[in-house]
């Protein structure tokens, strides 16, 4: 335990689940103010009615209120089932931080509390969730459950990938997510977080592991993340500097402002790639950029939520 306690105060997090609850209520109160008014007014406890099924539990003060038709949800009720997927490969864990908070994370950080918001929305609505994390190799698989006891797993699970990151451990993503689709066995939404950062070679077997993900009709959202500051906009001083691959250990030696201009533009391009090909695959693309907070993250979720059936 205190060994644990030290890994944390090096570079996780302090109070996870508190630093969730805080993001995921102020999203909410935030709704208020945003075209999601009257959807999201009785959150945790309502449904939006589909036509065709019994009139018995539409709730008519709600109706009066939002001039839209909710019916009351019940505890023992599970109309979604998502899974969670996280690459923890070592180019995750960049930029560097001392202690991860909503002013400072890396991209691990920022996908796990992205991943534990969208876990605390769906323990609000009382639906299932499942978890698969990969490096290097699977680390770890969870179904598709909505107990308490496998909310706190889940939590403890995601913490761990932030306090124990691998070194120098290239992944194929693609290889992973064959084995995660023949894991999810009923009807999901399904949601990625990774950086997206795969060897030329791999990058067509990577859309085919998308491609396997959709199978059973589940639906994927891909959270592409990245750090706009520094992968993006190449912000750095122009003094010389050493970029090292953290995940091959390849490294150069240049002056930023040198390279700055063809970065940016093949950057650029690399993500309109992306773009293009997960629209040729029906896969919804997100940036995910860890610079912009999660707002968008959870409005994805709940719009995502809404049309797959919620």
């Amino acid at each position: 335990m205190k060994l644990r306690e030290e890994v944390q105060k090096a570079g996780g997090f302090i109070q996870l689940e508190l630093l969730v609850k805080q993001v995921v209520e102020g999203f909410i109160s935030g709704i208020h103010r945003s075209p999601f008014h009257g959807f999201s007014a009785e959150f945790a406890e309502h449904k939006i009615y589909n036509q065709g099924e019994s009139t018995k539990h539409i709730d008519w003060k709600l109706y009066a209120k939002t001039d839209r038709l909710y019916t009351k949800r019940y505890e023992e009720e599970t109309n979604l089932r998502c899974h969670l997927i996280v690459d923890n490969s070592s180019s995750m864990h960049y930029p560097k931080v001392q202690q991860q908070s909503l002013e400072e994370m890396n991209k691990i950080g920022f996908s796990v509390v992205a991943s534990a918001c969208i876990m605390q929305m769906l323990k609000k609505q009382r639906d299932a969730v499942g978890l698969s994390i990969y490096s290097d190799q699977y680390e770890y698989f969870a179904p598709e459950k909505g107990s308490e006891r496998h909310h706190r797993m889940l939590l403890a699970q995601l913490e761990d990938a932030v306090l124990f990151p691998k070194k120098d451990s290239p992944t194929d993503t693609y290889k992973f997510l064959h084995q995660i689709a023949e894991n999810i066995h009923r009807r999901s939404l399904i949601f990625l977080f990774t950086d997206m950062f795969q060897a030329d070679v791999a990058r067509d077997e990577l859309f085919e592991a998308l491609r396997h993900l959709k199978y059973n009709k589940h639906e994927v959202v891909l959270f592409h993340v990245f750090d706009s500051k520094t992968e993006q906009n190449f912000e750095f001083a122009n003094s010389p500097k050493r970029f090292v691959d953290v995940e091959t250990g390849e490294f150069i030696n240049v002056y930023p402002d040198n390279i700055k201009e063809n970065y940016e533009s093949a950057i650029k391009e690399y993500f309109k790639a992306i773009q293009l090909k997960c629209a040729q695959y029906k896969i919804k693309y997100v940036e995910a950029d860890i610079q912009r907070g999660f707002n968008k993250i959870l409005t994805t979720y709940m719009v995502e939520r809404q049309k797959f059936g919620g």
